[in-house]
Parts: C-alpha cells; structure tokens; sequence
C-alpha cells in the first residue's frame, strides 16, 4: 500500500465543495471516482481543507493510499485523464511516508482572496472573484485587518455551522494590498474557523466603502458575537493557495 501526495488545483463554481455531499458533486467525489476508474480501487481522499462550495484552490494538498504498484508521475497523467472535462487537475504526486497526512501533518494554510473593484462588469474572471464596483480603500482596510492578527477568539467571524471545537485561533498574517483595480487578501494561519476568511474579508470591505471606522474591526472581534459580523464575502472570490509541512521546508 502507497500513501500518495496529490496536489490538486480546482474551480470551485460547479462543485458543492470539496468534501463529499448527499446533495451535489463534490471534489473529493470526482478524485475519489478517478482513482477507481484507473486502479480498480476504492479509496478516501484526505485533504489539508474543507472548501465550501464555489472555493477555489490553486494547491489543494490531499493523499490517497493505493494497493496497486504504480509511479506517481503515472498516476498523475492517468488521473487528469479520467478527470477531464471536469474542472479539476492534479498537478503534482509523490509517495509519502505511512505517518504522512494531508491534514494532520499540515503545519500551515494560506488564503487569498480576490475583489476585482471596478464598474465594468466581469467576462473572464465571472465566478471567480468577487466584484465591489464602488472604490475601497485598501489601506485602510490593511490597517484595519491588523486588529486580527494573533491569538484571538473569533466567535464574531466563524459559521453558525463551524465544528471546530473553539473559536480560538492564531492568525498569522492577515494583509490586503491594490494591484490595478484588484484589491488582493492574504490570510495564513495554522487553521481557520468555517467562514473565518470569507467573514473577515466582508467586514474589511465595508471599511474599505468608508461603511466601518477602522476601529469598528477590532470592536467586533472583541464582542465575540456572530450578530456583530458585518457581511461575510461571497465563495466565488477565495482561494485555497498554500499547505505547509515540517518535511517539505
């Protein structure tokens, strides 16, 4: 039995998340049904995260374990293979060790979210990001997003549905920075809430429309109270971009 490595990048539009779901198609559905198709084996695709339905990921790691002898790099072109049409593509596979887990080894994730913040509307990038036509401000949601930076309880920014056993979490960066009419967030953190990003971006956009003081953000997180949150962002703009692991530097 071989423990596989699969990265995996992913549009999350028509799919109803990453994990599998009673209601819809999911990814890990998709790759679970690919490896049958080309090992004869049925396996549990285990990932780093949980992206809800229409997330993105741009290096989803997850691993597979299979019976049947086969090189990773021969894996990968027969799963992309068995995957197309559908929006999904491993884009790298390696052995792992027996003790390695795409989740529980994971040591870090990253996020990025993407506001494209002009009239216009979207052509190529509709479904994938989230557009704000009036002007934001990004520095001062910059500024504002600093409040979250550290240990905090973030009851204010996580899902009524979150199964985390506590609201506390570490958030190592938090950053929003303007590249042309693209407003980009940046979020790390050893692991996030069910909502945590998409709730955090929400409320940093209604700083950036002059909506919120800055000190409006740090007022919410200390209230501790889903009912202080002011607006959770849309799937369609976040991004699972990074998984990190002691063994991998």
């Amino acid at each position: 039995m071989t423990r596989f490595a699969l990265t995996l990048e992913f549009d999350g539009g028509p799919f109803m998340g990453l994990q599998r779901q009673a209601h819809g198609p999911s990814v890990q559905q998709a790759v679970e049904e690919a490896v049958l198709q080309v090992t004869g084996e049925t396996v549990v695709l285990h990932s780093a995260g949980r992206t809800d339905s229409g997330v993105h990921a741009l290096a989803m790691r997850s691993h597979v374990e299979i019976a049947k002898e086969i090189a990773p790099f021969r894996l990968m072109q027969a799963l992309n293979a068995v995957l197309r049409p559908q929006p999904v593509a491993v884009t790298a596979c390696e052995a792992k060790p027996d003790d390695w887990h795409a989740r529980f080894s994971c040591t870090g994730r990253a996020y990025l979210y993407r506001i494209c913040n002009r009239r216009a509307p979207l052509t190529l990038e509709h479904g994938r990001a989230w557009q704000v036509t009036r002007p934001l401000d990004a520095d001062a949601m910059h500024q504002a997003a600093q409040a979250l930076v550290g240990l905090h309880d973030f009851t204010t920014f996580r899902s009524a549905h979150c199964q985390a056993a506590s609201p506390v979490k570490s958030l190592d960066r938090l950053d929003v920075r303007r590249e042309g009419e693209w407003v980009l967030v940046e979020a790390a953190a050893r692991s996030f809430l069910h909502h945590q990003v998409r709730s955090m971006v929400g409320t940093l956009a209604l700083v950036g429309l002059g909506q919120w003081r800055q000190e409006q953000v740090a007022e919410a997180l200390a209230a501790r109270d889903r009912s202080r949150l002011g607006l959770n962002a849309p799937a369609q703009g976040l991004y699972f971009v990074r998984a990190t692991y002691p063994d991998e530097g």
